[in-house]
């Protein structure tokens, strides 16, 4: 592999034994941060988005590419015992372990948390499903879309009380919990750092879709009342939403008094302040379908970027709501990394989202490209020691995978 930079988690060793999304995130997280991410992908067939197709981007699945770039990739088959003492070999020297498979599933490989931590007491055993390891859920499995329901998120997602119940566009609750389960994993190391100690790290995607509704739950708390979806409307502030405008939309974040009174003065409006139903915060969220009767048709009158000026001109929040393809091109993406390129082995450049966090002293963010099927399985089992006889030998009889210059 080209040299990497030193990122602020240079020299942290991950092996990540996990598919899809959420652990994968997690994974990914950890290696934009600068760790050394191995990725154990199963024989036959490896991690299952690499069937979420199409699109391709080459011969390469592009949601497989997305999720795994910064990491290095191997094969293994473990239903033989030769594929599970490499795992375990790798594990003998790691930092961190990456699951999200069924409750269970760890335990008959015989890598469960309580074998591993015989042989690494250091290891941090990072386990994400879908409802974590214990309560009556535990042994369930499950989906963004089943969290997101049971979660509260689907009941206050949509247009209003009534309608359909709506999820949210992204798979949040999958992407929440690997942000989550780095998080964890990056405390649990901070303790190790002072104890020498490692330990289980064990979240979920219900509890993931659970803290995005602390507003509501507050309300909830609050008031006994179920709180209902209100569109792109906040449940505390008014307005603070998305208007039409001549030839688009735009979002108004007018969440406090100083801010309503820059709306006012933006859309030349003075007289609503004047309004008893519009003089307070608490008056305009009782009256908001009233509010936005009257901010509708002043917003019709201007193209988006004419409001943008105007808006920025007076010091209030706002935004147009872009496409995703006008997203990648945004000036702001582009200047903060967040949209850029990596080289892939085979593919040359390709776009990814970069890393979301900005570090002064020891930059992170994509350096490779996901591996091809079994990539690296070779260079990492004899880093683990094993011989080159011992690699063809795996390679062989079908314990490993990999491809011709692994």
């Amino acid at each position: 592999m080209p040299a990497r930079q030193k990122g602020p988690l240079s020299g942290l060793k991950v092996i990540e034994l996990a598919h899809i999304m959420a652990g994968p995130v997690c994974g990914l997280m950890l290696a934009d941060m600068g760790a050394d991410v191995v990725k154990v992908e199963k024989v036959p067939g490896g991690d299952d988005a690499r069937r979420f197709v199409p699109p391709f981007i080459g011969d390469e699945p592009a949601a497989y590419m997305m999720m795994n770039r910064n990491k290095r990739g191997v094969a293994l088959d473990l239903k033989t015992e030769t594929g599970k003492q490499a795992v375990r070999r790798l594990l003998e020297g790691a930092d961190v372990v990456i699951e999200n498979y069924r409750m269970g599933t760890m335990e008959k490989l015989g890598l469960g948390y309580e074998e591993l931590r015989r042989i690494n007491p250091g290891l941090i055993y990072c386990e994400i499903s879908g409802f974590g390891r214990t309560g009556p859920y535990a042994d369930r499995g499950g989906f963004d879309l089943i969290a997101q329901g049971m979660s509260g998120l689907m009941s206050i997602t949509g247009e209003g009380e009534g309608r359909p119940p709506v999820k949210v566009g992204a798979p949040v609750t999958d992407i929440t919990a690997g942000i989550i389960a780095a998080m964890g994993v990056l405390a649990a190391y901070t303790s190790r750092l002072q104890t020498g100690q490692g330990q289980k790290v064990d979240t979920s995607l219900f509890e993931a879709g659970i803290v995005h509704t602390y507003w509501q739950s507050a309300i909830c708390f609050a008031t006994g009342e179920t709180p209902q979806p209100i569109g792109s409307a906040h449940p505390l502030n008014a307005p603070y939403q998305a208007f039409p405008t001549q030839d688009g939309w735009i979002n108004i974040g007018a969440a406090n008094q100083a801010n309503w009174e820059r709306l006012l003065k933006a859309i030349e409006a003075p007289q609503l302040n004047d309004d008893p139903r519009f003089s307070s915060n608490a008056s305009r969220m009782t009256n908001l379908p009233a509010l936005v009767e009257i901010l509708n048709p002043i917003f019709r009158t201007r193209p988006t970027s004419d409001w943008l000026a105007r808006l920025e001109a007076v010091g209030l929040p706002a935004g147009p709501v872009l496409t995703i393809p006008e997203m990648h091109r945004d000036p702001q993406a582009l200047a903060r990394g967040v949209i850029t390129e990596v080289e892939h082995s085979t593919l040359g450049a390709v776009k990814t989202i970069g890393l979301p966090i900005a570090f002064s002293g020891t930059p992170g963010g994509p350096q490779s490209g996901a591996p091809v099927y079994g990539e690296h399985t070779a260079e990492v089992l004899s880093e683990a020691g094993y011989s080159e006889a011992e690699i063809a030998e795996m390679l062989a009889s079908g314990a490993a995978r990999g491809t011709a210059t692994s």
